[in-house]
């Protein structure tokens, strides 16, 4: 027989004696080929990719929770915020004309809607009578004097007294404005 050499380069196997290679046949050629192409495969197995799955889905149940609770605080702090503005335009309002406003049109704020998409509720107690639409403590005493000011929060629900439950997530001010911040805190 004679003399084969076989000549490896990166995109085949060839033989340099072509008698070599018909007496070596082609199921030899096949076979170093094939080898040759599954140590150059370029993929990922299911188990691989499963994994990944794994680990973004672990990382986005961690991340998404934490978002949401970033996003809920900076509509909290918003509406506080407001609020406070409004206390002032209110202020000046009063000091302006010797009597408090009986809406919030009176001040151009009438359409101004808080983070969740809800009214501000003005309440100017010279235009009650008694004490029931008043915002309460836990003890059903009123918490202010001159007026109330309050957003109804994230459910977007709210009763008179602070202790109901549909009262706890709202943005109040109380004790006269020198409280504004959540219900519940109050």
């Amino acid at each position: 027989m004679i003399g084969v050499e076989v000549v490896r380069s990166d995109r085949d196997i060839s033989f340099r004696n072509k008698e070599a290679s018909k007496n070596l046949g082609y199921a030899n050629y096949i076979s170093k080929k094939s080898v040759w192409a599954k140590k150059n495969f370029c993929g990922f197995t299911l188990v691989e990719l499963l994994v990944v799955i794994a680990i973004l889905g672990t990382l986005s149940g961690i991340a998404i929770p934490t978002y949401y609770s970033h996003i809920e605080k900076a509509r909290i702090i918003t509406a506080i915020a407001e609020i406070s503005i409004l206390q002032k335009e209110i202020t000046e309002y009063e000091t302006a004309n010797n009597v408090l406003p009986n809406a919030l049109n009176d001040i151009g704020r009438g359409n101004l809607l808080d983070p969740w998409d809800n009214p501000y509720q003005y309440l100017n107690f010279a235009n009650v009578h008694g004490m029931g639409m008043m915002r309460k403590d836990r003890f059903l005493v009123p918490l202010n004097s001159d007026y109330d000011l309050y957003s109804m929060g994230k459910d977007g629900l709210s009763v008179p007294p602070l202790t109901a439950n549909a009262s706890h997530d709202d943005i109040i001010r109380a004790n006269n404005g020198s409280y504004i911040g959540i219900a519940s805190e109050y």
